[in-house]
């Protein structure tokens, strides 16, 4: 595919020195700013820069999750936080015009911190405070702002109607922007698929600055958005979305596994049976490090959650069935709304108040994610070679495994630029965390020893990856360069097949590639 790639393609693109703009200038920016916006919405309030430490660096930690990242760079000249449309597009515009480069965050999970770094020039334009959500239950649709996490979505759903939820992930901190954009999934995946399967219009800033929904922005633009990530085309403002319908009751439960109790033999029938389940029941296997009953002892505790449309007692039949050495019992099973779902998935006690969905949590730690796709079952003898490679962490380690089949078999994987679709058994999150910047070079390497380990028993031509958990290890570009070579690099592992026409729409949207970082699409135009 590279090949081809390469004898079909005009590069448009290949570093920020082909195209003419002035040297990156603050003052100017800044100017540029009040200049390009009303008085009506001013945009004062909104600017922080490197002159008043105090808020310029409380404003960067408070969306800063990854502590890699804790510390600004000095070639960061300002943040934006905006509270109006028209700051969105006074940044993009100022920006493009002065030289410098743009990075937008909205929840500041980006796992390689690409949305708050860079090595060139640059601001950040933090959507935070653009956090409207309105949900319409006639309709089943609900309009989100990017700078809403997915925890306010819930809440808003939940206080509209108890039959309609999002199919969309577990973590309520995670911001509407990027999630939606990247093919965010989540328990309801087997059901209804991911995100993008889910969004029917959106709003979008463009390179001049322009205000795009659906119609004005063309059937190519909006395929790319959902799915190939907003930031290589533009500013995410909100998504319209449709609601899906959920039973009055659903069940949960989460089971644990350790070696001792034969976790190997479970999690290796269960990816046998998993995929085949009804899409009504979704199944994740979480196999992590934890102590063992001897003191100093460690061992595997391999973590299955899940979710059931439907009452205890079919899923328990259905389980007894197809997966009886899970030994599931009554008591393991919780019957409750979806919305409490939500709160159970989020590892909060039962009874948790709706309102702590609403909390944004300031808790920054150190952490490394890699990502692969496996379309076949891996032995025992795999298992427990990963289990080996896992017990030479020092602190938290593990490896969620997300189950495919169901409704992802049926989406063909060009219907958005989100490619993992029909031969996936599940998805594996590798991620660890660590409390010391010491300890940094070790974790990184001992992830990158793990990932080798599983490289037999995992997807190939390419080794496929999760663009929302991005991994700066399987490919990047310098911040202010774009070569295409490296682009189709990570880019094959991350889109596959749409790759190409996500080149060709970056091309036509944003040809001068103001748009860009690390692993960001390339402007490609095909013969």
């Amino acid at each position: 595919m590279k090949d081809a790639i390469s004898g079909l393609c005009i590069i448009l693109l290949v570093s920020v020195l082909e195209v003419a703009v002035a040297k990156p200038n603050s003052a100017s920016f800044i100017k540029c700013l009040h200049d390009r916006t009303s008085p009506k919405n001013p945009i004062t309030d909104a600017i922080f820069t490197p002159d008043n430490t105090t808020t310029f660096l409380s404003s960067y930690l408070s969306y800063t999750k990854n502590k890699r990242y804790s510390s600004p760079k000095q070639n960061l000249l300002a943040i934006i936080v905006a509270e109006h449309v028209s700051h969105v597009q006074a940044t993009v515009v100022c920006a493009k015009t002065n030289g410098v480069q743009l990075r937008t965050r909205s929840g500041g999970h980006d796992l390689e911190g690409l949305s708050y770094i860079s090595s060139v020039p640059f601001v950040i334009l933090d959507m935070h405070n653009l956090r409207s959500i309105t949900v319409d239950v006639s309709r089943k649709k609900a309009w989100v702002q990017a700078g809403a996490t997915l925890g306010e979505l819930y809440v808003k759903i939940k206080d509209a109607s108890k039959r309609l939820a999002f199919p969309a992930g577990v973590c309520p901190t995670v911001g509407a922007g990027g999630h939606i954009s990247g093919g965010g999934y989540g328990n309801l995946m087997r059901k209804y698929g991911i995100t993008v399967d889910h969004v029917v219009d959106a709003l979008l800033v463009d390179v001049n600055g322009k205000l795009l929904n659906r119609a004005t922005m063309g059937e190519d633009l909006f395929w790319a958005i959902r799915g190939g990530g907003g930031a290589s085309f533009g500013v995410i403002l909100s998504w319209k979305i449709n609601l899906v319908e959920v039973p009055k009751i659903m069940t949960v439960f989460r089971v644990n596994k350790t070696l001792e109790q034969g976790g190997t033999d479970v999690l290796y029938k269960w990816q046998l049976v998993s995929t085949k389940f009804p899409e009504d029941l979704f199944m994740r296997a979480w196999p992590q490090v934890v102590n063992g009953t001897k003191n100093g002892e460690r061992t595997i505790a391999v973590v299955f959650y899940a979710q059931f449309f439907g009452r205890a007692d079919k899923l328990m039949a259905l389980l007894n069935k197809r997966l009886p050495e899970l030994e599931l019992k009554r008591e393991d099973c919780h019957e409750m709304s979806w919305f409490e779902t939500t709160l159970f998935w989020a590892d909060y006690p039962e009874g948790t108040p709706p309102s702590f969905l609403l909390e944004r949590p300031t808790n920054p730690g150190f952490f490394k994610s890699k990502s692969d796709y496996v379309k076949k079952p891996i032995p025992k003898e795999g298992f427990e070679k990963l289990w080996k490679k896992m017990f030479k962490f020092k602190h938290t380690v593990w490896m969620q495994m997300n189950t495919y089949g169901g409704v992802m078999d049926k989406i063909p994987s060009n219907a958005t630029a989100f490619p993992h679709r029909k031969g996936n058994m599940f998805k594996v999150q590798y991620s660890t965390t660590w409390l010391d910047a010491s300890e940094t070079e070790t974790s990184l390497s001992l992830m990158k020893e793990l990932y080798e380990v599983a490289e037999p028993y995992v997807s190939s031509n390419p080794r496929e990856a999760f663009f929302n958990y991005r991994d700066i290890d399987i490919g990047s570009n310098p911040s202010g360069e774009t070569s295409v070579d490296e682009a189709k690099i990570y880019g094959t592992k991350y889109f596959l097949g749409n790759l190409k026409r996500l080149m060709e729409v970056k091309a036509k949207y944003d040809p001068d590639n103001f748009f860009k970082n690390e692993q960001s699409i390339p402007p490609v135009r095909f013969m």
